[in-house]
């Protein structure tokens, strides 16, 4: 049961930074004027990957300041992720599988 925890929490973070890394694609296309918001499937990609993400964003968006228009923040919030995912597999990970095998 414990290995199933961690494979589902590294599952989830794995996922989320998925989810980031194509929201920032998409947003710095559409900032660079690559692809159009206009164009409905882009615009609900969008809307969705935004929903997704902002609450995992939107506090790196606070400190993290734009370059040049362009948001840097998911950079950060991935690395602040994949340092997260990296102590939880260090330190809980074992502890888990140890107590629920």
């Amino acid at each position: 049961m414990g290995t199933a925890i961690v494979w589902l929490v590294n599952t989830v973070i794995d996922m989320v930074i998925l989810l980031i890394i194509v929201r920032a694609v998409i947003s710095w296309l559409v900032a660079f004027n690559i692809i159009n918001t206009s164009n409905r499937f882009v615009y609900e990609v969008s809307r969705f990957l935004e929903a997704i993400t902002d609450p995992v964003l939107r506090p790196f968006q606070r400190i993290v300041p734009r370059l040049g228009g362009i948001d840097i923040s998911p950079i950060v919030a991935f690395l602040a992720i994949k340092f997260v995912q990296i102590v939880f597999n260090i330190t809980a990970a074992p502890t888990l599988r140890l107590l629920l095998g």
